[in-house]
């Protein structure tokens, strides 16, 4: 296929259709070697070879030649050639989307497993914790660090008001995302489900709300979470205290958002273009990456490393975000927290009538712990009586 629309810089460029991106990206997700993804990924890619030898298009070189001396010839575009065979390659890059694949596998296996699988998920949890309190730490020291990152961003800057600006778009967009999502996507959701108005119901965990505000994590606000449900939504105990703890884990739609646009921000910094299947990429990576990520501060840098690697952006420009992290880490908190509320107002209301009534669940409990004392008396022994 001869292209005329491409100029020559000397270099061999890489171009990427929609076809090899799809292709990339099913390759990403059934890596041949498992193991081999937490080394390197396999890329196919067209090689452009721009060719500054002319001679290949011409049958008389000559001729060529003596019309460019003649000012008879102008060349106004530069002839490239591009191969259509996928030429496939191996980068320097971990197989992000292969290790989630295999990971949440495994998890469903051990999931089915039952007591059997204990062993390997009290190690799993025990490294996430070790990993976290070790991450604490270095959140302690962050802030020299950061100050010298920054400092030598912004010594390499040609123009510090053009970054200042780019900053302060992504600052609103991420804002603009939040607010949208909590504001509309979310209620919209509830009120389908229910019936019934999300913002009542949103206006009964402003104190949730304001405390995810204060504190940059879900877990620290979990039992504020339950008291509102409880005593001001009216939301079941059980159901509360079931989908709450649940959600403080998983359900980072918030930290999810964030990411996403934190990737296609730092790709527009470094000038790349991205491919669909690399926004595909990041979509599905970012929710991935959310749902592992603790309910501690700043959680969401952990697995935006993981994000950017997925798609071969530099893991260092995290520092870029890192002046208005801090701040919008309090909005996708709130986001998270209403998130967690509402999916917890839409299962008690689809459940409320199949759930038992809660005293009748407490007095056969109570008499479910009686029986068992009695039987556990020794023969002789008034069992009322060791009751």
């Amino acid at each position: 296929m001869i292209s005329l629309d491409t100029q020559f810089n000397g270099n061999k460029d890489t171009a990427v259709s929609y076809f090899e991106s799809n292709l990339n990206y099913r390759t990403s997700l059934e890596p041949e070697n498992q193991t081999k993804t937490v080394i390197y990924s396999t890329n196919d890619t067209d090689f452009v070879d721009n060719l500054a030898n002319i001679s290949k298009y011409t049958d008389n070189m000559e001729t060529l030649v003596l019309n460019f001396t003649n000012g008879s010839t102008i060349v106004k575009k530069v002839v490239t050639t591009t191969i259509d065979s996928p030429v496939s390659g191996e980068t320097g890059q971990i197989n992000i989307l292969g290790l989630v694949v295999f990971s949440v596998l495994i998890g469903v296996v051990l999931g089915r497993m039952g007591h059997k699988a204990k062993p390997i998920v009290d190690f799993c949890t025990c490294l996430t914790d070790a990993s976290m309190n070790l991450f604490v730490v270095f959140i302690w020291y962050s802030p020299i660090g950061i100050a010298f990152l920054i400092a030598g961003k912004i010594v390499a800057m040609e123009d510090f008001g053009i970054l200042l600006t780019q900053v302060g778009l992504y600052f609103l967009t991420v804002l603009i995302g939040l607010l949208i999502h909590g504001t509309l996507i979310l209620p919209a959701l509830f009120f389908v489900c229910t019936r019934r108005n999300p913002y009542k119901f949103i206006y009964g965990i402003l104190q949730a709300m304001a405390t995810a505000f204060g504190t940059s994590s879900s877990s620290a606000t979990m039992p504020v979470t339950l008291h509102c449900l409880e005593h001001n939504n009216g939301v079941d105990p059980r159901v509360a205290g079931f989908v709450i703890p649940v959600g403080a884990t998983i359900n980072m739609d918030g930290t999810a958002l964030y990411e996403a646009v934190a990737a296609l921000f730092i790709a527009q910094v470094n000038n790349a273009t991205l491919s669909f299947g690399q926004i595909v990429t990041i979509s599905i990576t970012a929710t991935a990456a959310s749902i592992g990520a603790a309910g501690v501060p700043q959680a969401g840098l952990v697995t935006m490393v993981i994000v950017l690697a997925a798609v071969g952006l530099p893991t260092e420009d995290i520092t870029l975000i890192l002046v208005v992290d801090w701040f919008l880490d309090r909005f996708r908190t709130m986001t998270n927290v209403t998130g967690d509320s509402l999916g917890a107002g839409i299962v008690y209301y689809l459940s409320k009538n199949e759930l038992p009534p809660l005293h009748t669940e407490e007095h056969e409990y109570e008499m479910h712990v009686t029986s068992n004392k009695r039987k556990s008396v020794p023969n002789g022994t008034d069992a009322m009586t060791a009751v």
